[in-house]
């Protein structure tokens, strides 16, 4: 409730709705925020721009000019998802995640967030036995701009084609300190992930990241081959508590963390720079279901949640969001990829339309109260 005379912030928020199931579940991550607009008294600015397949119908570039104006001018920028199999074989300048990379980069988003946390309601939703998963709650901190998916020279020459891997101190020693930080508010554990037995660039990267570990001696540091990481990940999810990685071991590990909750369709993320934070579901644009209302919105809502926080230092509205999320699981609300083979499930507008409702309750508390 809005006290008279009061001054209410705003915030704009560039919205990038994507390619696939991103605007279907970006719909419902844009119902959440305004759920906690209406509960919390703030005003949100929601202007939505085109990117990926999306950028090249609209302006024959997945990342458009105006796009770009926009993301720069904003507070924070919410991101769907992008991907079109209709352009796999097009230029590499034409491929919607081109667009994703232009955009990362001109954000300057270098490290991504990437939080795994088992809720109870889900532990029978996990292949993974249940004494595995009690208490498992990983953060992981992906180093975003650098290694392969940027390095040059990269390219294709007849039957071969080359891929550059290159970091430098500086883009390790950022990404490492926002991983130590993460750890000193969580419970003190940095595991590295690089492969140093043969690869140089790892080899950098774990010299950097222990060096900066040093100015952190209440945080303990384990650094782990990528492999086996991997097979930790899913033997002893417990044993983590920040793990630390390079561009494309991030990329794999999260995804492979979603076993762990049960979905892909569960994880948020958050990458963050100088500028504004560009925050987006972990799952891609799953082209196959998009449109059939089956798309699972709660990582894109629960993104909001990493938006309000990170983004825009709301760590109240952004705990009522993850609250709602966990009442609507508690009190068995499924979408397809976590139900039960054979039970109900809600489709992707009837759950967003579920956790916002449950966002706002406490608004529609004190609206009675008053009355």
């Amino acid at each position: 409730m809005r006290d008279a005379g009061s001054v209410v912030k705003t915030y704009t928020i560039a919205v990038l709705p994507g390619d696939g199931i991103g605007p279907e579940v970006i719909a419902e991550a844009e119902r959440a925020i305004e759920a906690v607009g209406d509960r919390f008294g703030i005003d949100f600015t929601l202007r939505r721009f085109p990117i990926g397949a999306a950028g090249v119908a609209a302006a024959g570039d997945p990342f458009p000019e105006e796009t770009r104006a926009a993301v720069a001018q904003a507070d924070a920028v919410l991101l769907g998802a992008v991907g079109d199999p209709a352009l796999d074989q097009a230029p590499r300048h034409l491929r919607p995640e081109s667009g994703l990379l232009a955009l990362r980069a001109q954000l300057g988003v270098y490290a991504n967030l990437r939080p795994v946390a088992v809720l109870p309601a889900l532990v029978d939703r996990s292949p993974l036995k249940a004494d595995r998963l009690e208490g498992v709650d990983v953060l992981i901190v992906r180093e975003l701009t650098g290694g392969l998916y940027y390095g040059e020279p990269r390219g294709r020459e007849g039957a071969s084609a080359v891929n550059t891997l290159r970091y430098c101190a500086a883009e390790i020693k950022r990404v490492a300190r926002v991983a130590f930080e993460s750890a000193r508010q969580r419970r003190g554990h940095v595991s590295s992930v690089d492969k140093a037995n043969v690869l140089e660039v790892s080899q950098l990267w774990r010299e950097t990241v222990t060096r900066v570990g040093q100015d952190y001696p209440d945080v303990r540091l384990d650094h782990l081959y990528v492999d086996t990481a991997a097979m930790r990940l899913v033997a002893d999810p417990r044993a983590f508590d920040v793990l630390l990685t390079e561009n494309m071991f991030g990329d794999i590990l999260s995804d492979e963390a979603a076993v762990l909750v049960g979905s892909l369709g569960l994880l948020p993320s958050a990458s963050l720079g100088e500028g504004p934070g560009l925050f987006e579901p972990i799952h891609g644009s799953a082209p196959d279901i998009a449109g059939r209302d089956l798309a699972n919105p709660i990582g894109a809502i629960a993104t909001v949640a990493l938006l309000l926080r990170h983004g825009l230092g709301l760590a109240e509205p952004a705990a009522a969001v993850e609250r709602a999320i966990s009442m609507a699981l508690e009190q068995g609300a499924r979408t397809r990829d976590i139900a039960e083979p054979g039970a109900p499930a809600l489709g992707t507008r009837a759950m967003g339309a579920r956790i916002a409702g449950l966002i706002g309750e406490a608004q529609r508390s004190r609206a009675s109260v008053a009355t």
